[in-house]
Parts: structure tokens; C-alpha cells; sequence
């Protein structure tokens, strides 16, 4: 069942936020008007020509799991799920070049199916692996949404070694999260946990982008231009006017005015808290400025490189002990580049540290760590190098932070909001971004009277997880 087709929605933001409200409502029958103020989709997971190594870059390395079933559910949508390239297996490496292969096993029931890779993990002494089997256990049961417990108390409270809480509990946080064990609330921390090492080898599964992110995302213009929408690129927004009479809102943006029934403001923290001010009068509209006025920012830095000559046969790996924490070798993961040296990025999660260095000292740290990992670094020449910092690559997820995360429901009359930072049940991830997207259509769809079910469930735990 489709809704009135006279029905109009502008949102305002081409993240995967917006973008995931937009189709949902396209589809749904809605005639919608996709705003987004740079000249291509993706916000804070998007692609440009780098102009200092004249080659289409990521802003940064996005990943994917299995268990994102939202943003999976996002990309079937608008028809590029085949873009995504899938692994369940994973690399460790250690200074000096030792390597540890993370996989699931086919036979054993969740959560045991990555148990014999653990036990084998060269990375991980007897006592690292003890610990974690102990932590993992405690974690089969899920633990209380209203927790005020960082996962790093927790993890002194429940004995971890240094080895792991360095190896395993930091690397993975920081990856999935960007956050610091220290900083992030148990309960996002051990829902992570669950969703990729206990819950099914399937929601553990890794996938990545075969093409730079704003191609990929190209599928959603597509779908909104087949459906009757439209997407306008570069526009920002300077006010929001709601009329009384019409029902209507007015959005004045440096294109011209645009007029729709429904509003929905997907923007991240930031752009939301800077757009209130240009909102009309609203009770509500305070406590939503305080709730933004709480959120924090983390950056995510990525270097890229490109050599003269092929470095690793590897697709992937998590680099140990060092700033750099995962290597991705762009030239096997997009064959269609066709570099004749090695085309790598390399991103660092978490570290403020890191995003205070100059470009020259982060790519020279870069350079010199990877070396550690992979010799053929010392004989290879770096041909051209980019450094990207996006400060603002997430929200932090503190204890308490769910206080500070509204509804989709804003305080406006036919407005809705979206974007990863609201109440979605997910930290700062793309997958919180599609959800929020999802639910946001729901709204609008919920207010026109004619409900629809955009959400996809989460994945169910399976074997033995089933249980609890």
C-alpha cells in the first residue's frame, strides 16, 4: 500500500541518514525533495577527487557487519548490496610481521564458532585468552540498558590482562566504535561485542565497498529521480518557516525556497544545533538544544599511500601495538583502479593524538609503522600520499548519553528528525544513521495516517546464544 502520492517531504541532509529516510519515503509514494549543501551524497561517509593526489579517495575506510542489517537493508534498497564485498575472516599482525588469522568455524554452534581461532591466536598469550573466554561468557547475557559503567571498569573488574584489554578490547572499540575503553558506556560496548564475536558468525561478517563511497551512493539519486523525487546538491539551508494555514513548510536555502507537507532534518549534532536558531518558535525546542549541547565529537584519521610496488597480497588486517590500526589494500579491494604499484589506506581510530599532527608527521608516523609490519615498505618508493582528518567522524557514547538522544518526534508540527546521535539503540555507526533514517519515515508516514514498517529487525542470536 502506497501513501497519498500529493503528499511532499523535503529532507535536509545527504548522509546515510537522509538518504535512507528519502527512499523509504519514496518508495512509500511520497514526493520528496533530498537537500544536501555539498555537490555529492554520503556526508560523513563519502568519496572526492583528492586534489593533491588527483585520485577519487574515501574520506575514510567504512566498514559494514553482517548484523547492520538497516543500512544493508538501505543498500538493497537502492540496488547496490552486490557492491559490497564480504569476509569473515580477519588478520592480526604484530611488529615485526607475525600474523594471527581470525575466523568462524563452520561446524561449531554460536557463540563457540570463533573459539579455535582464538584459542590458536599467536597474538594472544594463555592468559589473554583465558580472560577473554571468561569475559565472553559474561557477556552471552546481555547487560542493563540503564548501566553507568564504563566498559573499561568493567573490564579492570572482570580481570583482563593487559595483553587483551590492549590486543583485543581497545583495537575493537576503537575500530567499530571509535571510542576509548575508558570513555564508552558498557552497555553499547557490550552490545557490540555480542552482535560481532557471540550472537552468529553471520552478524560478524565484515563488508566493504567495492567502489568509493559517493558512487556508491549514487544508487540513491537513482532511485529518487525513478520515483518522482529530486536531489539538490549544494544548498544549504538559512531558515524554516511552518505556515499555520497551509500546513506547509517553507525552507529558504541559497537555490531558492522550497515548499513541502513534511520536514525531516537528518543532520548530524552539529548542523541540527546550528539550523535551531533558524526554526520557528516551539516548545520543546530548548530541551532538544540542550540535548545536542551535551553530544561530543570523535575524529577518525586515514592515510593514504600509494607505492611503486605491491606491499602485501592481503586485503585487510588489523596492525597491533602501534598508532595505525587497520590496513586496507584499496588495489585488491577495488581491482577497477588499476594501480600498477599499491594503493593503501591506513586508519587510526580514537586518538586525538594523532589528529593533532601535522600532515608531513602523520604520513612520516604512518610510513614508518607500516614498514614494521610489512619489509617491503623499506625498498618500495611512496609515489603520493594524502592525509585525511575528519574531526567530526562520530559521537562519543559516555554513560548516560541516551538522555541526551530525542525521538525521531521533534517539537515542530510535521517535522522529524534523523541522524545517528538520536534514540536509535545503536552507537555512532552507519547502521545507527540507517535505522534513524527508517524510523524518521515511520514517523512521517505514522502522522499522514497511513503507517508503514520501514525498521528492519535486528538479526536473530543463533545456537546457543538462541538461549539467552
Amino acid at each position: 500500500m502506497q501513501t497519498d502520492a500529493g503528499k511532499t517531504v523535503i529532507v535536509v541532509g545527504g548522509g546515510v541518514a537522509g538518504m535512507s529516510a528519502a527512499c523509504a519515503l519514496a518508495e512509500a509514494g511520497l514526493r520528496v525533495k533530498l537537500v544536501e549543501r555539498r555537490a555529492y551524497l554520503g556526508g560523513r561517509a563519502s568519496s572526492y577527487r583528492h586534489p593533491g593526489v588527483a585520485e577519487v579517495i574515501d574520506n575514510c575506510q567504512h566498514v559494514l557487519f553482517g548484523c547492520c542489517t538497516n543500512l544493508i537493508g538501505f543498500y538493497r534498497r537502492i540496488g547496490v548490496a552486490e557492491c559490497i564485498h564480504w569476509t569473515s575472516t580477519m588478520t592480526m599482525i604484530e611488529p615485526g610481521g607475525q600474523q594471527t588469522c581470525l575466523a568462524s568455524s563452520r561446524w561449531l554452534p554460536a557463540p563457540l564458532h570463533g573459539l579455535p581461532s582464538l584459542l590458536a591466536a599467536k597474538a594472544l598469550t594463555r592468559d589473554d585468552k583465558k580472560s577473554l573466554a571468561r569475559a565472553f561468557r559474561t557477556l552471552m547475557r546481555p547487560v542493563a540498558a540503564d548501566s553507568a559503567e564504563t566498559l573499561g571498569a568493567w573490564l579492570k573488574r572482570n580481570g583482563q590482562t593487559q595483553g587483551a584489554i590492549d590486543r583485543f578490547w581497545r583495537l575493537v572499540i576503537a575500530s567499530a566504535l571509535n571510542a576509548d575503553v575508558n570513555v564508552i558506556a558498557l552497555p553499547y560496548a557490550a552490545k557490540v561485542i555480542r552482535e560481532l564475536f557471540l550472537n552468529s558468525a553471520e552478524a560478524g561478517s565484515m563488508g566493504m565497498s567495492t567502489v568509493p563511497l559517493s558512487e556508491l551512493y549514487s544508487g540513491a539519486e537513482q532511485y529518487l529521480r525513478e520515483r518522482d523525487g529530486e536531489v539538490i546538491f549544494n544548498a544549504s539551508v538559512d531558515r524554516a518557516a511552518w505556515d499555520e494555514e497551509t500546513s506547509q513548510w517553507t525552507l529558504t536555502t541559497r537555490t531558492g525556497d522550497l515548499v513541502a507537507d513534511f520536514l525531516v532534518i537528518a543532520l548530524p549534532f552539529e548542523g541540527t544545533a546550528q539550523l535551531l536558531p533558524r526554526m520557528p518558535p516551539a516548545e520543546g525546542a530548548e530541551k532538544l538544544a540542550g540535548q545536542i549541547a551535551r553530544h561530543e565529537h570523535g575524529p577518525i584519521c586515514s592515510v593514504h599511500l600509494w607505492f611503486d610496488r605491491e606491499i602485501t597480497d592481503l586485503d585487510h588486517a588489523v596492525l597491533l601495538d602501534r598508532e595505525i590500526h587497520w590496513m586496507y589494500n584499496k588495489s585488491r579491494l577495488q581491482p577497477w583502479r588499476k594501480t600498477k604499484g599499491s594503493y593503501l589506506e591506513l586508519v587510526v581510530s580514537a586518538s586525538q593524538k594523532f589528529a593533532a599532527l601535522s600532515r608531513e608527521e602523520a604520513i612520516d608516523l604512518a610510513v614508518r609503522e607500516l614498514a614494521e609490519f610489512f619489509p617491503e615498505v623499506a625498498a618500495a618508493k611512496l609515489e603520493k600520499a594524502a592525509l585525511v582528518k575528519e574531526v567530526r567522524a562520530t559521537f562519543t557514547v559516555p554513560p548516560g548519553i541516551d538522555a541526551a538522544r530525542p525521538t525521531a518526534i521533534s517539537p515542530w508540527p510535521n517535522c522529524v528528525l534523523a541522524g545517528d546521535w538520536i534514540a536509535t539503540g545503536w552507537p555512532s555507526t552507519m547502521e545507527s544513521a540507517a535505522r534513524s533514517g527508517h524510523l524518521a519515515a515511520e514517523a512521517v508516514c505514522a502522522v499522514i495516517g497511513e503507517p508503514r514498517k520501514f525498521l528492519n529487525a535486528d538479526l536473530k542470536p543463533r545456537g546457543l546464544m538462541r538461549f539467552f
